[in-house]
C-alpha cells in the first residue's frame, strides 16, 4: 500500500482531542495509519496526491446500530404506519424466508448505501436466523465492499407460544445461541487497533430472550473479552412490558443482569428517565441514538442534550432500512441536531456537536479511540466532501456540513484504501447489485 497525501483541503475538522480546524492543510497516510495533519507539509517520500481544494475533509462516519438485512424490506405497505410490535410483527413472517443469499446481498446494499454517505465503520445486529443463515453472510459482505465492520452475534429465544412477540420458527434454543456466539467469536474477532472486523454479543432485546439468556451473555462477553449490544427502551410499549415482566424499569433491568458499563451500548434509549440517564453516564455504558427510526416508528425523542450533559457515550445509528428507509449517516446526523432544537431550543445542539457525535462519539462508544478522529497514529478512515456544489452555494460556513450538505461523500478511505472514489463506490458493480436485490424483493412479494 503506498502513501498518499491529501492536500490543500479548505477544512480539516479533525475531531482530535483539541477539536483543531485546519485550513488549506494536508494529511499524509502511510499503511493505512495517519502519519501527518498539517498545513504547509512536505512529505518526506512520493505520494500519491488525492487534491481536495474545493472539499471538507472530516473523519469517516460512524454507524453503531444498524440492521443490514431491512434494506430488503424498505417501505413495506403493512408496516409503514405501524407503531414498534406492530411494525415487527407485520414483517417477522417476511423474514422468515429469508436464508443465505438474502442475508449477504441486504447487507453488502446496506453497506454499499453507508459508504456513499461517509460511513467508513458500521455496526449491525443480526438477531435472526433462519433457513440456514449465519453470520459469516454479513462478514462476507463487509469484506466485499471493503468498510470497518462491527457485526453482533443477535438471538431471540422466546416466541409467542411463550408470550415473546416473534414467531416460534425465528426463535432458537439458548444453549444453540452461546455455543454459537462462541463460535463466532472465536473464529473472526480481531482486537488490534488497526482490526477490520470485531464480533459482539448481542440477544435482541428484553422481550424477546429470557432473563437467564441477557445475564449469561454478559458473562460470556466478559469472559472473552468483547463487547455487549441490544435494544433498550425504545418506547413507551417497551417501559410498559419491562415494568410488567420484570417489575422495574428498563435501566434497572440493565444493571441487575451486567449489563452496564463500557463493554456495553444499547440502541435507543429514547425513555431513559434522569436517574437511568446518570446511571449510564457514571457507569459509562454507551448509547446508539437513531433519531429517524425513531421518528418513523412514532418512538420518541431520545434525551440526546441529557445525554451527553451527563457525559453518556453517544453514537449515531440508521437502524435498519425497515424503519428508517435510508441508511445516509449525513442526514442521521442532520435529524440528530434538529430534533434536539425542536425540542429544547435552537441552541440546543449545534451543526459540529452532531458531527462529533457521527464520528468519534460512534467511535468511542463501540471501543475504537483508533477511529473516529483525524491525528497522527489514528487509522486513515477518511471523507472527503466536495463542497463546491449546489447544496453549499451561498454557505457562508462550509464547515457546518450538516447544515448544508452535501449528504453524499466524494471519496472515502477506509484503512488507507479507496473504498469511494469521485462519487463511486469501487469495490463492486453497484448497479449490477441493485438488479439482485431487486430480483430477491420481487420473490419476497410474490411469495
Amino acid at each position: 500500500m503506498g502513501d498518499i497525501l491529501i492536500k490543500n483541503a479548505d477544512y480539516i475538522l479533525t475531531m482530535d482531542d483539541a477539536r483543531r480546524e485546519l485550513h488549506g492543510a494536508d494529511i499524509h497516510l502511510h499503511e493505512g495509519e495517519i502519519i501527518a495533519v498539517a498545513q504547509n507539509y512536505a512529505p518526506p517520500v512520493d505520494c500519491e496526491v488525492v487534491q481536495a481544494e474545493g472539499c471538507v475533509v472530516t473523519p469517516g462516519l460512524v454507524n453503531t446500530h444498524h440492521h443490514l438485512y431491512q434494506s430488503l424490506t424498505r417501505a413495506v405497505p403493512g408496516a409503514q404506519n405501524a407503531l414498534l410490535f406492530g411494525w415487527l410483527q407485520t414483517l417477522y413472517p417476511i423474514w422468515a424466508r429469508f436464508g443465505p443469499e438474502e442475508m449477504r446481498v441486504s447487507a453488502m446494499v446496506g453497506l454499499a448505501e453507508l459508504a456513499l454517505s461517509g460511513c467508513s465503520l458500521s455496526a449491525d445486529h443480526l438477531y435472526l436466523y433462519p433457513n440456514g443463515v449465519r453470520l459469516e453472510d454479513t462478514i462476507e459482505a463487509a469484506q466485499e465492499i471493503g468498510l470497518r465492520f462491527f457485526p453482533t452475534r443477535g438471538a431471540m429465544s422466546i416466541g409467542e407460544s411463550d408470550g415473546g412477540l416473534p414467531p416460534d420458527a425465528l426463535v432458537e434454543t439458548e444453549a444453540w445461541i452461546l455455543e454459537d456466539c462462541i463460535r463466532v467469536v472465536d473464529a473472526f474477532h480481531d482486537p488490534s487497533p488497526a482490526s477490520m472486523l470485531r464480533v459482539g454479543i448481542a440477544p435482541c432485546s428484553p422481550f424477546s430472550v429470557s432473563r437467564d439468556l441477557m445475564r449469561d451473555a454478559a458473562l460470556l462477553a466478559r469472559d472473552k473479552g468483547v463487547f455487549l449490544h441490544t435494544h433498550l427502551a425504545e418506547n413507551d410499549e417497551d417501559i410498559a412490558y419491562s415494568l410488567e415482566k420484570f417489575g422495574c424499569r428498563p435501566g434497572q433491568y440493565a444493571e441487575d443482569l451486567g449489563w452496564t458499563g463500557a463493554d456495553v451500548w444499547h440502541a435507543h434509549c429514547v425513555k431513559l428517565d434522569a436517574k437511568e440517564i446518570a446511571l449510564f453516564g457514571k457507569s459509562q455504558t454507551g448509547v446508539a441514538h437513531c433519531p429517524c427510526s425513531n421518528c418513523r416508528l412514532g418512538s420518541g425523542i431520545a434525551p440526546l442534550r441529557q445525554m451527553r450533559d451527563a457525559r453518556v457515550p453517544v453514537g449515531l445509528g440508521v437502524d435498519g432500512s425497515a424503519s428508517n428507509d435510508l441508511g445516509n449517516l449525513m442526514d442521521e446526523a442532520r435529524q440528530a441536531m434538529l430534533l434536539q432544537r425542536v425540542s429544547q431550543g435552537a441552541d440546543a445542539m449545534s451543526a459540529r456537536e452532531a458531527l462529533e457525535i457521527a464520528t468519534r462519539g460512534g467511535a468511542d462508544v463501540l471501543g475504537r479511540p483508533e477511529c473516529g478522529r483525524l491525528a497522527v497514529g489514528k487509522r486513515a478512515d477518511i471523507a472527503i466532501w466536495d463542497v463546491s456544489g449546489v447544496e453549499s452555494a451561498g454557505s457562508w460556513d462550509p464547515a457546518a456540513l450538516v447544515l448544508s450538505g452535501p449528504n453524499k461523500v466524494r471519496d472515502l478511505l477506509v484503512e488507507g484504501r479507496f473504498v469511494v472514489r469521485d462519487g463511486q463506490l469501487r469495490s463492486t458493480d453497484l448497479e449490477a447489485l441493485i438488479a439482485h436485490q431487486n430480483r430477491l424483493v420481487q420473490k419476497l412479494i410474490n411469495a
